[in-house]
């Protein structure tokens, strides 16, 4: 186990004018055994960062440093760090036993008796001891995995890097999955480095995430913390299923503008966004109230309320725990909103939306930065962990 420090990691293919950036200056400081999720889209960077802390790829600019030393002109063998691929990368002619044996038949000078024990230990705690004998290709997607991860933990590293493992399972076994590697990082107490695409992993897995966007590093939280203050609108949008709404406005003295919906500020809000021409109201679909309408006497709807609007509703997607409710303001902007499952609403009904004040986002019209963030107490942040 040992502290994992990014220091301005750059990773540059190419050179001269044809050169292509990957990763920008990246700075992050892993602690001792904690679990770091790196996410973003596809083509982010966040293999590239991860195969650079394998040493798989060479580091343009910057520093590495596992417990202290540096390592970017160590060998991958040399790094006393374990990697779970994607791919799970097992040796089909061998079986399950040999293939975790291999890494430590190759890389120490173990005793046969102690990766004999080391193989019996982690075969038992991954619950795969019955497959020892057995090849890969008489194992399910998940088995494999385990196998894969197996060979990883008998190396007792000081970190592990795992790159998108659970992508090729099934979603009922990736679930499974997500769960029993939280528990299994827990046990071992390793620091580990995690990298995927789904927003859905890092915020249920990782104790801080890292999110990254065209090799920049957007912003590193809590999940709970980019959540509900995010740096910036890529973070917003990005974490969150359905995403963040946002509405593109000007900026008209107390309240913010687009054609003919306005949304009046108090003075926090309004201050924010004093200094900037435009700027993006955002909020989350769970935060917007979906209200029967009121009729205004000739069958119409009525939004009573400095901050409610009248909408008519083009679908509902019924996910069971959830309806996903699509909207069109009379005022002009969609929104999607979730209501509980239970609740009945009809495509095509007229309805009234509330969108309330302490849970809106203001964005920065230009550079996208948060202005401000939803009411909510920095302590609460931290009151769900146990």
């Amino acid at each position: 186990m040992a502290q994992l420090e990014l220091d301005s990691v750059t990773k540059r293919f190419g050179e001269g004018d044809g050169s292509i950036l990957a990763v920008d200056d990246v700075n992050v400081d892993i602690a001792d055994g904690e679990f770091l999720v790196l996410v973003g889209p596809s083509g982010c960077g966040k293999s590239t960062t991860l195969r650079m802390i394998a040493g798989l790829e060479s580091i343009t600019d910057g520093e590495i440093r596992l417990a202290g030393e540096r390592m970017n002109e160590q060998a991958p063998a040399e790094r006393d760090i374990a990697m779970v691929f994607q791919s799970y990368a097992l040796y089909p002619h061998m079986t399950v036993r040999q293939n975790m044996r291999f890494g430590l038949e190759e890389s120490t000078d173990l005793d046969e008796d102690v990766m004999d024990e080391r193989v019996e230990k982690t075969a038992a705690l991954l619950d795969i001891t019955e497959l020892l004998d057995r090849k890969p290709g008489a194992l399910s997607g998940g088995q494999r995995q385990r196998v894969a991860l197996g060979r990883a933990i008998v190396r007792e590293p000081k970190a592990f890097l795992m790159d998108e493992p659970l992508s090729n399972l099934d979603a009922k076994l990736r679930s499974q999955m997500r769960t029993e590697l939280q528990q299994l990082q827990a046990d071992l107490d390793t620091t580990t480095v995690y990298v995927t695409h789904d927003q859905t992993e890092a915020m249920t897995m990782g104790d801080r995430i890292a999110i990254l966007d065209a090799g920049e590093l957007q912003q590193v939280a809590t999940p709970l913390e980019a959540y509900h203050r995010p740096a910036n609108r890529f973070v917003a949008g990005f974490i969150g299923d359905p995403s963040m709404n946002f509405v593109e406005c000007t900026v008209d003295g107390d309240a913010l503008v687009d054609g003919a919906f306005r949304y009046p500020l108090a003075d926090e809000g309004a201050s924010a966004v004093a200094d900037s021409a435009t700027a993006t109201l955002g909020i989350r679909p769970e935060d917007i109230v979906v209200e029967a309408s009121v009729g205004d006497g000739d069958g119409g709807p009525e939004a009573a309320g400095e901050h409610a609007y009248a909408a008519t509703v083009d679908v509902v997607e019924p996910m069971g725990d959830e309806n996903v409710v699509h909207l069109t303001l009379a005022d002009g902007p969609e929104l999607v909103a979730t209501v509980d499952g239970l609740r009945q609403i009809e495509s095509g009904a007229d309805v009234v939306v509330r969108v309330p004040e302490n849970a809106i986002h203001v964005f920065d019209g230009e550079s996208g930065d948060a202005l401000h963030s939803r009411s909510l107490d920095a302590a609460k942040l931290n009151e769900t962990r146990v």
